[in-house]
């Protein structure tokens, strides 16, 4: 068995292209591991550690087919990281409490501590929060080139002990001016834990959007400067695929690049139908979230 765990850098102009470049690359050159969430007789994992650049994260065409899901979920996840799934979080005192542990958002917009142990026992202390997307926003708009605009979601008081924790570590954001006075902002996005199949292509979709409608629309605002997206750093301490979704991957993507175009892979989100079904997804969305509140009033 190898001694070292395989570090793997992509570059790419578009999200699919990046995409579909990463997942073959795992497929190539990833090393295998067990996981804590294998049931017996599953197929050990492939993983490597991953850094994805996409260069212009806005390029079409932006979605590959191949994910486990459809426009619509790419939507959900969207209006999820904008906090409309934030209060699916259950009450950490509740052992009852079935919900959720967190949410991206949540952490984001509202990073807090509500537990510290003194003499042995959980003492409630909060809320203490910090409003880091806001602080982002302004922090970027005052001075575009700070080192400092940086997002976490770790809170060790809590996440040490959690049977599934944040995946996403942390989001780092710096903005470049070309000679046109078009601000430019460059991402850093690290995930801890990144399911290559079952997950990625929606996070960095998701992400995609949440830079550009939250953060670059959000500074924009703040100082009317023209803030666009510059190239997305995607990484990923364990980049895997789960040994249960080896063979859906191999079939879905990995057996198809070299017997299909490339052009019948991938989707444009600037296709007038593609637009469509993902606008008219949000009411659907919304919904759904009506829905499960109602179920768990």
């Amino acid at each position: 068995m190898p001694r070292n765990i395989p570090v793997i850098c992509v570059e790419a102009e578009s999200l699919a292209v990046a995409y579909e470049k990463a997942l073959a690359a795992l497929y190539e050159r990833g090393t295998r591991f067990e996981t804590q969430y294998d049931k017996p007789g599953d197929p050990l994992s492939l993983d490597c550690t991953m850094n994805i650049t996409v260069l212009d994260p806005m390029a079409e065409p932006m979605i590959h087919k191949a994910f486990p899901g459809g426009i619509e979920d790419l939507k959900e996840y969207v209006l999820e990281l904008k906090g409309l799934k934030d209060h699916w979080v259950k009450n950490i005192n509740d052992p009852s409490d079935t919900r959720w542990e967190y949410t991206y958002h949540g952490r984001l917009a509202n990073y807090g501590v509500w537990q510290e142990l003194r003499d042995g026992e959980s003492v409630e202390t909060g809320p203490f929060k910090v409003k880091q997307i806001e602080g982002v926003i302004d922090k970027l708009a005052k001075q575009p080139f700070t080192r400092q605009a940086q997002m976490i979601t770790w809170m060790p008081n809590l996440d040490l002990d959690c049977y599934d924790p944040p995946c996403l570590q942390s989001i780092w954001y710096r903005i470049l001016e070309d000679d046109d006075g078009i601000w430019w902002l460059n991402s850093n996005i690290r995930f801890r834990s990144n399911d290559a199949w079952g997950a990625n292509f929606m996070n960095m979709f998701g992400f995609v959007m949440f830079s550009k409608e939250v953060i670059a629309d959000g500074v924009a605002a703040n100082t009317g400067k023209t803030v666009k997206l510059g190239r997305m750093n995607w990484q990923a301490d364990s980049y895997h695929i789960y040994g249960k979704d080896i063979s859906a991957a191999r079939e879905r993507l990995i057996d198809r690049i070299e017997t299909t175009d490339f052009e019948d892979r991938v989707y444009e989100l600037s296709d007038e139908m593609i637009r469509e079904i993902y606008d008219e997804a949000e009411d659907a969305v919304l919904r759904k979230i009506k829905v499960y509140d109602e179920e768990h009033s």
